[in-house]
Formats: C-alpha cells, structure tokens, sequence
C-alpha cells in the first residue's frame, strides 16, 4: 500500500501477519497475544514514534481485537466497521481557531473586536484563542488583517463526506455511527492511525482449518493492483497454496449485476423514473442514512456483484465459505448486513490479502495460463463510469436504442452527496444516477495497493490481454435460473426472464 500512512500501515499490518500466524498455530489466547504484543513492542525505547513503549503496546493490543474482527472495549455495542483506537487519539489540536506567529498585536484588534463570545484575549506577544468559549464561528479569521489565525480542522473529520466526526470533551474522535457511511477515508487520513477497521482474517483462517470449502472472490479493481504480472490466475494459485477450494473474479458478477440492472433502467425509462446504481456500498450507505426517501424510490434493487457471485457460488456449492477480497472497506458492512440473505460471509481488504499471504508464508508469482470470467465490462466496473457503461452495454444488446440516454456520473463522496441533494430536489437532469464513493471509482478505494497511476498503467496493459466476449452471451454460460438477484432473495426469476425476452 502506497500512501501517505505508509509507516503507520507497516506497523497495522505486522499486527494483522502475527495475529494470523497465532491463528495458524492455534495459538490465540490471551497468553500467545501478549507475549505478540512484547515482540512487536519490545522496549526499551518506543517502536513507532510514540511517547513511551506503555502507550504502543496497548496500541498493539487495541489492534490486535480488532484483527481478530473483535470490537474494542470501549465500544463493545458498536455495529460499526470502523472504529476509533483512542490511545492513539491524542496529539490533534484541540481548538478550531488558532492564532499563529503571524499575529503582530496590531492596535485595532479586530478579533477582539469581532468574537461576541469572550473567546478571543490579547496576551504579551499575540492574541490567544479560549477553545472553550470559542463557537467557531470564524469572524475573528476573516477580520484578522494579517491572516494571523487559521481553522484547523482535523484530517479525519476533513476526509469524512457525511459529517460523521466529531469529538468528546476529552478531544477523542468520535463517530457518529447514524452519519457514518463507512467509507473508510478517515482510516487513511489520520496521521496517527487513530482509527481502523475490524478485520476477518482469522475466522477465515478458521474456516479453512475446520475443513469447509472457502472460496475467494476477487474485485473487479484487483487487476493492476500487485503489477502487471499478476493477473487473476496469479491470485488464484496463491489462494489455493494457502487452502482456499477456488477463487472466482467478481466481474462475474458485474455482468450479472448490468443485465439485471438494465432491465430495471428499461423499466424506469419508460415510466421516467430516475434510478441509482447498487454496488458500491458506501453509496448505498448514503442513500439509506442520509436519503432514505430516495432510497426508497430510486436505487436498483439489484444486488451488487459481490452479492451476486456470492450466491451463485452458494447456489453451485451448497454449505461453502464466500470471501470478498478488494479494495473497499464498506464492502464489510455489505456483508454483515444479514438483510440480504446469502452474500459474502467474509470480506478482506488489499492490506489485509497481503498480510493474510504472508502469515502463510506464500507469495504472488506470476502465471502465464490465462483466466478469464468476465466479460471486458464486467472488468471494467471498477472504475468510474464502468457500472454504467456495463449496464448500457446490456441495454444495446437486446436491442434497445441507449443514444439519448444521459447519465450522471459520480465519483467520490462529495460528488455523490451533491447528486442526490439533486435528486431529493427534484433537480436531476439525466436519466441515471453511478454512484461510486471513492475518487475515480473502486480503483481509488482506501485500500488500494499501489498509486493510481501504477495501478492504472498495469491495468490497462492486463485488461487488453481480455476477450471481446458480450455480457449477455457470457452469462448464458452461468446458472441464472438457480438464484436471485433481487436485494431481498424474493423476487419472480420467471418475471425477469420474462422482462428480458420482451426488451
């Protein structure tokens, strides 16, 4: 993972190697986890730059419950992926405002002047900000002649698109789980790894060792994540050292996710409903927390891929353990929403997989045997404009006429808040609404593996290596019959084949 945390993900991602290696061993107890802790953190000195070895290892020790997908103690009740680690929590500035050297105590005092609130002091050599009287108002910023006092806002709370972040009277960030869409920005934003994400690794590891049949199912996006010389055959042949029965790529189900999507986009065309797309949960998150009403009304109850290859492997292998592996850590959230029956049992971030590798000893090496599930559509919904483009596609196949069809494309948690302000509005010129979470669509999620730009060029020169098979032919190589794609399980396969021949 290339970031701008990259020494704070080094030290995440020890944590989750050893956790998985106790796991391997059977070693999970507290004595084994303990005795991890004085290993990663040995004395006498600090190991990762904080004030003492006591505050590290009860970092560690923070980590380590929630590698074991465990919530941590303050936070026993959370239903939250994402959670916040607070010994970690503690060097942010506490105030907004903040007066800095620029301040030359200028006669006029115009931020004395201009705080209604007594929060603004002259000192001996500058002005001084009360935090605890300060509203935040800003009016002692905008009048301030020299620009002397600047807003701080604290990198997580700046990350997160909805608002979720705030923070107790102590200065720990709080997540307010109502708000919070779990789209992971603020994990990677803070400089302190304060905040993080439980982690299913060792109840894989779990599954694996009971003997159940595990099966892996890879992103879309994973495709130019490890270089160009790991394609999908790659990442299968590493997974089946390790113990998984198969590994099946989630552009799979993007084709399935498209043919199904289109005909909902027919049906809303002809009533001139407008509709939103449903695979990217973060999105979805937003809809149902923030815009419930629309998402009511507007979003495709399709399944997402993931959702969609979960249950046609249930469907073919009855009794097998699912495995997500991407780049999203929403993708989490999807899957322990037990609303919708039989979708992925585990999910695993990048960061995660290669942690999960190396616990095992096993590393990615490059295949020359091709390996192809999906159609280039399918590959492709990874990036911004792919779902859409994958659903046109389907669209064009059965013949319908997709010319004048206007899509709005949305990537990025402020792009997608804005579209459906749009939308609740009544505001929404274009047909269609793709939302994606991340910059640049799921290429760009939180848990990417390399740079974009790395990622892009290694993409592209695998993705040309794919066939030019449609979605519609690919998939009558695939059971459709034997499962839904309905959000809730329950709808009329029959009326959609139905749908399907008429269109």
């Amino acid at each position: 993972m290339i970031n701008n945390d990259e020494a704070l993900i080094q030290t995440r991602h020890l944590v989750l190697e050893e956790t998985c290696r106790l796991a391997w061993n059977d070693q999970l107890d507290e004595e084994h986890k303990e005795e991890m802790v004085y290993k990663i953190i040995p004395g006498p000195k600090p190991a990762i730059g904080r004030c003492c070895i006591y505050k590290e290892r009860e970092i560690v020790r923070h980590r380590t419950r929630l590698a074991c997908g465990e919530n941590l103690m303050e936070n026993l009740d959370s239903k939250n992926e994402v959670q916040v680690i607070k010994p970690a929590c503690d060097e942010c500035p506490l105030s907004s405002y903040t007066v800095t050297d620029n301040c030359r105590l200028c006669l006029g005092k115009a931020c004395l002047s201009s705080c209604h609130f007594g929060a603004v002091t002259i000192g001996e050599f500058r002005s001084h900000i009360d935090s605890k009287k300060c509203k935040e108002c800003g009016m002692c910023a905008q009048n301030c002649p020299y620009g002397a006092i600047v807003h701080l806002v604290r990198p997580c709370k700046k990350a997160c698109p909805v608002d979720a972040i705030t923070y107790d009277e102590y200065g720990f960030c709080v997540i307010d789980e109502q708000k919070c869409i779990e789209c992971g920005r603020c994990i990677h934003s803070c400089p302190f790894g304060a905040i993080s994400a439980k982690s299913y690794l060792v109840n894989v590891i779990q599954e694996i060792k009971a003997g159940k049949e595990v099966i892996a199912m890879c992103a879309p996006a994973t495709e130019g994540q490890f270089g160009e010389k790991i394609g999908m055959g790659s990442i299968r042949n590493a997974l089946k050292k390790i113990g998984f029965a198969d590994m099946v790529e989630v552009g799979l189900g993007g084709d399935m996710t498209a043919a199904y999507e289109a005909l909902e986009w027919s049906e809303a065309r002809k009533e001139g409903k407008k509709m939103t797309t449903s695979c990217c949960p973060a999105f979805i998150n937003l809809l149902k927390k923030h815009f419930p009403q629309q998402y009511e009304e507007n979003m495709s109850t399709t399944v997402s891929p993931m959702c969609a290859v979960s249950r046609y492997l249930k469907a073919m292998h009855p009794g097998c353990v699912t495995v997500f592996i991407g780049p999203c850590v929403a993708k989490k959230s999807e899957s322990a929403d037990k609303s919708v029956p039989d979708n992925a049992d585990y999910v695993m971030t990048y960061g995660e997989f290669s942690a999960f590798l190396r616990s095992a000893d096993v590393q990615l090496e490059p295949e020359e045997t091709e390996r192809q599930e999906a159609s280039i559509f399918g590959k492709r919904f990874a990036t911004s404009g792919g779902v859409a483009n994958a659903v046109l596609e389907c669209m064009s196949e059965r013949g319908e006429d997709v010319s004048e069809i206007k899509l709005l494309r949305c990537a990025g948690g402020a792009e997608c808040k804005k579209a459906l302000q749009l939308l609740k509005l009544g505001r929404v010129a274009e047909d269609f609404i793709e939302g994606m979470a991340c910059p640049g669509g799921c290429v760009g999620g939180p848990s990417k593996h390399k740079t974009e730009i790395e990622i892009k060029r290694s993409r592209e020169t695998l993705l040309k290596r794919a066939d030019d098979r449609k979605v519609l032919d690919n998939l009558k190589n695939y059971p459709m019959e034997k499962f839904s794609m309905h959000r809730d399980g329950h709808r009329d396969l029959e009326e959609l084949k139905r749908a399907e021949g008429e269109a």
